[in-house]
């Protein structure tokens, strides 16, 4: 078995704390679609630009020792079709499936992710699957997680006979089982990792939340015995407010509590984590991925787009190399490094956050779900409040994001 890469998530400029008001609409949204604010954007389709169209170039083979997947390009290759789309694949959400929403251009599905230094394998369906022969894969945290999940079963499902796959829902876990491979592919719901009084029924506002720092196993008993676990945490923490972190039992009210800026709570939160996974998982027969923050993209002016707002509209990446945004919190970076650097378990960052960051293109916008419905033209005509730019159309960037995660497995 290849030993897990622990190498350090880099930090690239300072980023901007996003606002209140914007996230706490968002982290409502979690779970039936966030919402943004966005304006248009007139911007010719990439495809019809061909001296941006590239080719990738033979370079060596992808060593997780040597490969530093944060330093690349995004390149459009037309001929590279996507394994799926939302009409075929029968396991996405509506909040994700943004073709089937209405969304007309589709270049979005086209770009692949170049690292500078060595080529990211394709992702091969029927090579995962053997790879997942006779073990429990399972995803673990936010809807962004949730994407990632829902991205690697419509990767696999295609190389599984009809009769041979299904489907079982839950509030909190979701399991996709392959019987030919003995395998199953899971979800298990848990937004902050640490438990909270928004895990099950989500709390609104997040003045209104309280989270137990030091508290996991509730949700931790659900991760026991598993092959592969792969965590992320991030988007619920950055109401822009202070968190409520609470210690000991919800038993006797919720007051006590300690009103903490979010990089402490985020700690707080990641200690209690990283020491339940230092007490508990077998590094001989559990691996352990971390996948590091999805960036938002809330602020158009962060990629000179003075005229727009948010990512409305938006048809193609920043191709500026190394862009950064004000999603992306560097201090909230900064502390699943140092936590995880001090771990006796070892952990691979699946490390999206650098890729991410240029694909201003790829969020669901106005092409996605709001309190379980699809958006109405109506609503899609004022994309000011509707417009998601947080979550992810699929097939899409998520799918990258497992292409790297594939080249670790």
């Amino acid at each position: 078995m290849m030993k897990p890469s622990r190498r350090k998530v880099p930090l690239s400029i300072v980023a901007v704390i996003v606002c209140a008001f914007a996230f706490s609409a968002v982290l409502y949204m979690e779970d039936i679609g966030a919402l943004t604010r966005t304006s248009i954007l007139k911007i010719t389709p990439c495809s019809t630009i061909s001296n941006e169209v590239e080719t990738v170039d033979q370079m060596t083979e992808f060593d997780p020792d040597k490969c530093d997947v944060t330093k690349g390009r995004w390149v459009f290759n037309i001929s590279s079709k996507p394994f799926y789309s939302d009409r075929t694949c029968p396991y996405l959400d509506k909040q994700v499936s943004c073709r089937m929403n209405g969304r007309s251009d589709g270049d979005y599905r086209y770009w692949e992710w170049q690292p500078d230094e060595c080529n990211l394998p394709r992702f091969d369906g029927a090579v995962a699957l053997e790879r997942l022969r006779g073990k429990r894969l399972m995803f673990v945290g936010d809807s962004l997680q949730r994407g990632q999940w829902q991205s690697f079963v419509c990767l696999v499902e295609s190389h599984i006979p009809e009769g041979q796959k299904s489907i079982r829902r839950g509030r909190t876990l979701t399991v996709f089982k392959a019987k030919e491979y003995n395998a199953t592919i899971e979800f298990y719901w848990a937004p902050f990792l640490v438990e909270s009084n928004s895990d099950l029924h989500v709390i609104p506002d997040p003045n209104d939340r309280i989270l137990r720092v030091d508290s996991i196993r509730k949700h931790a008993k659900n991760w026991i015995g598993v092959d592969i676990l792969v965590f992320n945490t991030y988007v619920w923490w950055m109401s822009g407010l202070k968190i409520k972190s609470l210690w000991g039992s919800f038993a006797n009210g919720e007051d006590g509590f300690e009103e903490l800026d979010a990089p402490i709570a985020y700690r707080f939160g990641l200690k209690t984590w990283a020491n339940w996974v230092d007490s508990t998982v077998n590094p001989n027969k559990t691996r352990v991925f971390f996948t590091t923050m999805s960036p938002t993209h809330m602020r158009s002016a962060d990629w000179h787009n003075m005229k727009g707002i948010r990512c409305y509209n938006e048809t193609r990446p920043v191709l500026d190399k190394g862009y950064w945004g004000s999603g992306s919190d560097l201090r909230m970076m900064k502390v699943v490094t140092d936590i995880v650097n001090r771990m006796k378990v070892p952990v691979s960052f699946v490390n999206i956050t650098q890729l991410s960051e240029h694909r201003i293109d790829g969020h669901t916008s106005v092409y996605t779900e709001y309190q379980g419905n699809v958006l109405t033209d109506e609503q899609k005509s004022d994309p000011q409040k509707y417009a998601d730019c947080i979550h992810w159309c699929l097939p899409g960037v998520p799918d990258t994001w497992n292409q790297v995660f594939y080249a670790y497995l």
